[in-house]
């Protein structure tokens, strides 16, 4: 059997579970329709930004899309937001 490596945050959610914490949701269809709708919203894009690069920064951008397998504009609005929720965090470098 292959044995499952859990990272850090699953761990804690795995810790919590058996702890008891998570408490059942009332009106569970109510409440999955309420967090639908939040997500339709964040991930709306309705807005349009112009910015300027040099050509290497964008070649970077863009083969590292490549590499995650989505659209270098999806890349740049996944950083933006992670940046404007605090969870963009510096890479460790070797």
């Amino acid at each position: 059997m292959k044995k499952v490596i859990l990272d850090q945050e699953e761990k804690d959610i795995l810790e919590s579970f058996d702890k008891g914490e998570f408490k059942p949701v009332k009106n569970k269809k109510a409440e999955m329709a309420r967090l639908r709708q939040y997500a339709i919203n964040t991930m709306q894009k309705n807005k349009r930004i112009n910015i300027r690069l040099s050509e290497r920064d964008l070649f970077g951008i863009q083969t590292k899309a490549t590499e995650e397998g989505l659209p270098y504009q999806t890349l740049i609005s996944s950083i933006l937001h992670k940046y404007l929720t605090g969870s963009l965090r510096e890479a460790t470098r070797v």
